[in-house]
C-alpha cells in the first residue's frame, strides 16, 4: 500500500494521476487535511485525515501503509518539526520505505530553503527505515505562472543575474516520483539529484518568451533587496514568500538553481520539455 501526503497539492495531484496509470486505486491512500477534497478529485482512492502538525493522530492514519511518499510541507519555518512528526509516526506504524521530496543538493545548497530539507533528510536516514530521497530542482512554473504579467509589462524582473537555471515542470518531478514509488525495491537507499535537461538564464527566458509570443520582453536584473521589494509591491506576495524567492534567485547567480545531473532524465526515460515547449503550453 502506497500512502501519499499532500495529495491535493499541485505536486501531489500530479503524482496521483501518474500512479493511477501504473497501480490500481485500491493500492493507494491519500493523506490530507481535507479528505473530502481528495475524494472529489480521486473518487476511487481512499483518503485519510492527515495533519503534519498533529502528531498524536498520524500513527493510526499510517496503519497498513508500506511505502510512504512524504511531500514536503508548505509552511516554511515549521517544516523541521512537522516532517519529524511524520517520520516518527511512520516508524511507529511500521512503514517500510519512506520517499521524500527534497531540494536539489540539499546537503550543500546555500539556499535558505535547504536547511529544513537537510534536517529532514538526516532524520529520515537515522530512522532505520528504507528511504529514497528525491532532491527536486526548481519548478519551471515558478516563472511561467507569471507569464501574462511579464507580457503585459514587457519586463521580466529577477535577481538571478546570468546564473543558469536547470528547472523542470511539476509534472516531470511527479512522474519521476510515481516511477520510483511503483518500483521501490530498485531505488531503496538512493539520493537522486533531479534537474531538467534544458538549462537557461533569465535573459534566455525573456528571449524565449519574446520568440514564442512576438512581444518584446526586457530582462531587468535586480539585487536581492530590490527584487524582494518588487515581489511584495508589484507581484503582491507576502514578505516571507518574497524573501524565499528573492533568496533563491540571489543564490542562483552562483549556481544555486543549476544542476548537471541526468538522473531526472533517467528516472523518466525521456528528456524534460524544452523551455519553448513549456512556454507554449503555458499560454
Amino acid at each position: 500500500m502506497i500512502g501519499i501526503t499532500g495529495a491535493t497539492g499541485q505536486l501531489g495531484q500530479l503524482t496521483i494521476k501518474h500512479l493511477l496509470t501504473k497501480e490500481s486505486a485500491d493500492s493507494l491512500i491519500t493523506l490530507v487535511r481535507d479528505p473530502g477534497k481528495s475524494q472529489a478529485m480521486f473518487a476511487d482512492v481512499a483518503s485519510r485525515h492527515f495533519d503534519y502538525s498533529k502528531p498524536d493522530t498520524l500513527t493510526d492514519a499510517l496503519t497498513g501503509i508500506t511505502t510512504l511518499f512524504l511531500i514536503s510541507g508548505s509552511e516554511i519555518g515549521q517544516r523541521i518539526e512537522q516532517h519529524a512528526n511524520v517520520i516518527d509516526a511512520a516508524k511507529r506504524a511500521g512503514v517500510k520505505t519512506l520517499v521524500y521530496s527534497s531540494l536539489l543538493r540539499a546537503d550543500t545548497s546555500s539556499l535558505m530553503l535547504a536547511e529544513e530539507h537537510k534536517a529532514t533528510e538526516q532524520r529520515i536516514q537515522a530512522s532505520g527505515m528504507d528511504f529514497v530521497i528525491l532532491r527536486n530542482g526548481w519548478y519551471t512554473e515558478n516563472y511561467t505562472q507569471g507569464l501574462q504579467a511579464v507580457l503585459d509589462a514587457g519586463v521580466l524582473a529577477g535577481a538571478a543575474g546570468y546564473g543558469r537555471i536547470d528547472s523542470a515542470t511539476r509534472n516531470d518531478y511527479a512522474e519521476a516520483a510515481a516511477n520510483v514509488l511503483t518500483d521501490i525495491s530498485a531505488h531503496k537507499g538512493n539520493v537522486y539529484e533531479l534537474a531538467g535537461d534544458a538549462s537557461f538564464t533569465l535573459q534566455g527566458y525573456a528571449d524565449a518568451v519574446s520568440a514564442v509570443t512576438g512581444k518584446p520582453v526586457h530582462f531587468e536584473s535586480m539585487n536581492y533587496e530590490g527584487y524582494k521589494q518588487f515581489l511584495q509591491d508589484v507581484a503582491g506576495l507576502p514578505e516571507g514568500f518574497a524573501h524565499v524567492l528573492a533568496d533563491s534567485e540571489h543564490h542562483a547567480k552562483d549556481g544555486g538553481l543549476s544542476g548537471s545531473s541526468d538522473e531526472l532524465h533517467r528516472l523518466l526515460g525521456r528528456a524534460t520539455p524544452s523551455l519553448i515547449e513549456v512556454i507554449k503550453q503555458s499560454l
